[in-house]
């Protein structure tokens, strides 16, 4: 499986931006999507998910309302719209994968498979 995350960047307060994140290697629908950040000093954090199949998304209640993961399945490509950007969604962006259950959709250890990073900056 491998996860190929791209679409960051430098960006002003208010602002948007849209990453991606192709995947392959892997064809079950079964699988989850996962976004997750990390800041520098912090620990990894859930961002957002979707499943390969169905309808369901998930958040993070520092994101509702702002963000929107959705997928492609004929692109084999999972985006995350990310508008009304803050200073504090400043990070880098990790894709992930895994045949996860529901109870650990948000976790981390819910992942077998990451990409590699994207930062995301956002200041003035």
């Amino acid at each position: 499986v491998q996860l190929q995350a791209s679409g960051g960047g430098l960006v002003q307060p208010g602002g948007s931006l849209r990453l991606s994140c192709a995947a392959s290697g892997f064809t079950s629908d079964d699988y989850a999507m996962g976004w997750f950040r990390q800041a520098p000093g912090k620990e990894r954090e859930f961002v957002a998910a979707i499943r390969w199949s169905g309808s369901n998304t998930y958040y993070a209640d520092s994101v509702k309302g702002r963000f929107a993961v959705s997928r492609d399945n004929a692109k084999n490509t999972v985006y995350l719209q990310m508008d009304s950007l803050k200073a504090e969604d400043t990070a880098v962006y990790y894709c992930a994968a895994g045949r996860t259950i529901l109870s650990l959709i948000t976790t981390p250890r819910g992942y077998n498979y990451w990409g590699q990073g994207t930062q995301v900056t956002v200041s003035s």
